[in-house]
């Protein structure tokens, strides 16, 4: 090992202890470390703007406006009073609750998706007279999974995309194969019957109230055009290197200024506008411009490589073996950290696994990646945000969960999507 590949991996060694560490500067303390890269002179200054995968930052601030709006309009608490009035007792409306947020999370933000779904589910409790705490944990474990179901739906699935090229329709159906969407709702599907064999015994039946008036439709178009403008994008090519490289980014961004003008034309208010804007996580998209060089930089100093390698030989270039390596390591890992990190560290790695293994082995690794890693989140309560949010929600309504609360819900249902998702990423591009 040669001296700057070392000094790359003390750096990003460290980089990584300090984010598990210090999870509310994770930001900052990747752009420190990407500075620190550029300082040393490992990534040079030209590559700067190369390792910045702009077309993700664009999608991801653009359906994050998006997704602020729609909460606003109040469109997602209508959609869960719906269900509800639909529902006999607890145990369907915990399960129906959790469906909800899932389908919910395939299109927004997963953390948003817990708070647009949380309210009702707390005012549910309420009613009854029960604890709150196992229908929140069920809104986030499933919003969780869901994420990884179309290009939009978190952020790991966008860096996919963005690795990959896909387009929306990519992750329904890919290279004449079944896409993720389908892989997750099996997962999905495997894991509701887990909530029903927990919550059997929940069948207090539940008292119907007056449903949420929506503000707008105006959100709702927007986030439905989004998803439209982005299936319809798939199957276009402008023969402009920037656009074609770019166009999901840009389709996202300019539904987001359509919709702030929407905003200042409707409340004639700027500062009405300016909140919509703030609603953007920038902490997350700074995060990931500051992981972007990092991984730029240890690519450069074949770090990359030698992680790919260490992997190959583990699975002794057999590819169901290395496909299983990833997977489970990725459960086991995202149960303690970000996945976001995580996946972009892999990301090129697999890249560099998959160049020195049969061409055709590359989907199913980066497809095994993403199941392991965003399934895998919710093993453990700090392995997911939409976990986090979750329990924070429930310590500000005065009910603290437990390790033990948590895990009897999020590993059996952990354990079921992620072994179906195994199953089925290896049986439709494995064999």
């Amino acid at each position: 090992m040669g001296f700057t590949m070392a000094l790359a991996l003390v750096i990003f060694v460290a980089t990584y202890g300090l984010l598990l560490s210090f999870p509310k500067y994770r930001a900052y303390i990747a752009l420190a470390s990407a500075a620190i890269f550029i300082i040393v002179g490992i990534l040079p200054v030209k590559d700067i703007l190369g390792s910045l995968d702009f077309n993700v930052l664009m999608m991801i601030a653009g359906t994050m406006g998006i997704v602020g709006l729609f909460i606003e309009s109040k469109m997602p608490a209508l959609l869960a009073d719906i269900i509800i009035e639909k529902v006999p007792n607890v145990k369907w409306c915990i399960v129906a609750l959790a469906i909800f947020s899932g389908i919910i999370s395939a299109f927004v933000d997963n953390v948003a998706t817990v708070l647009m779904v949380a309210p009702v589910a707390i005012d549910v409790a309420k009613k009854l007279k029960i604890s709150p705490v196992p229908i929140i944990l069920s809104i986030a474990v499933a919003s969780n999974l869901q994420g990884a179901a179309t290009l939009v739906g978190d952020t790991t699935s966008i860096l996919l995309g963005g690795e990959l090229n896909m387009t929306f329709f990519d992750f329904f159906w890919y290279e004449g194969r079944p896409g993720l969407f389908f892989v997750v709702q099996a997962g999905a599907i495997a894991a509701s019957i887990v909530l029903l064999i927990l919550f059997r015994n929940e069948r207090q039946r539940i008292a119907k109230g007056p449903r949420t008036e929506v503000n707008h439709l105006f959100p709702t178009y927007l986030l439905v055009g989004m998803i439209g403008l982005l299936i319809v994008a798939s199957f276009l090519s402008f023969n402009n290197a920037f656009v074609d490289n770019h166009k999901n980014g840009l389709i996202c961004m300019a539904l987001l200024i359509l919709g702030l003008l929407w905003k200042l034309l409707k409340t004639k208010n700027f500062k009405a506008v300016t909140e919509v804007v703030k609603s953007i996580d920038y902490f997350t998209i700074l995060l990931l411009a500051g992981l972007f060089i990092v991984i730029a930089s240890i690519s450069k100093a074949g770090v990359i490589d030698a992680i790919a390698d260490i992997i190959s030989k583990i699975g002794s270039g057999n590819v169901f073996v290395i496909y299983t390596v990833i997977v489970w390591v990725s459960v086991l890992l995202s149960a303690f950290i970000d996945n976001i990190p995580y996946v972009l560290t892999m990301l090129p790695v697999i890249g560099t696994l998959s160049s020195n293994l049969d061409p055709s082995s590359a989907t199913v690794l980066y497809f095994g990646l993403l199941v392991g890693s965003t399934l895998g989140g919710n093993l453990t309560p700090i392995g997911a945000s939409a976990n986090i949010t979750g329990i924070g929600i429930l310590r500000k309504e005065g009910y603290e969960v437990s390790f033990k609360q948590f895990t009897k819900i999020g590993v059996p249902f952990t354990l079921a999507a992620v072994i179906s998702g195994y199953i089925l990423v290896w049986i439709f591009w494995g064999m």
